[in-house]
């Protein structure tokens, strides 16, 4: 078998907004050189996630339960592995089928839940999805695809 592009999955629910804000960064820094999917916990998110360019979008708890063990890596807010967060929309089965796939998680310290990330300093969403993006998922690709990833040329990048 070959080498693949790097799977991404960006997973919002609601609005689909910052997941958009995610994919549109990671659009910019990384072009068609890895595949990012849209999981949408509702169709308007996925909907959002698509028109940022994301190269596939499905929506749903099934679509998540599929395709997160598929992922190298899952990008979200920390929402999207708390059950019943987003106003009830991650259910039980969405937080355990991210929580448990082997894919690494970067999550973005942003929930309208009743929860609070000590030792995590408040930045708007700007910053965080940089620090996301172009701060760890690099460091990230690296490690799950060593020897492939040229330095200054993300062009390359395969697993």
């Amino acid at each position: 078998m070959g080498a693949k592009k790097p799977r991404v999955c960006v997973i919002d629910g609601l609005g689909g907004g910052i997941g958009a804000v995610i994919i549109k960064r990671l659009k910019e820094l990384y072009y068609e050189n890895i595949e990012v999917i849209a999981l949408g916990i509702n169709v308007l998110a996925t909907a959002q996630m698509l028109k940022a360019r994301a190269n596939q979008g499905a929506s749903g708890e099934n679509a998540i339960v599929v395709t997160a063990p598929t992922a190298d890596v899952i990008i979200g807010t920390v929402s999207i592995v708390l059950a019943n967060a987003m106003l009830g929309e991650v259910t039980p089965k969405i937080a355990a089928a991210i929580g448990s796939s082997p894919a690494y998680k970067i999550l973005l310290p942003l929930t309208q839940e009743q929860v609070e990330i000590v030792g995590v300093s408040r930045e708007p969403l700007p910053h965080l999805v940089e620090m996301a993006v172009a701060g760890r998922l690099p460091e990230v690709l690296k490690a799950i695809c060593p020897g492939s990833w040229p330095d200054g040329d993300a062009a390359l990048i395969r697993c």
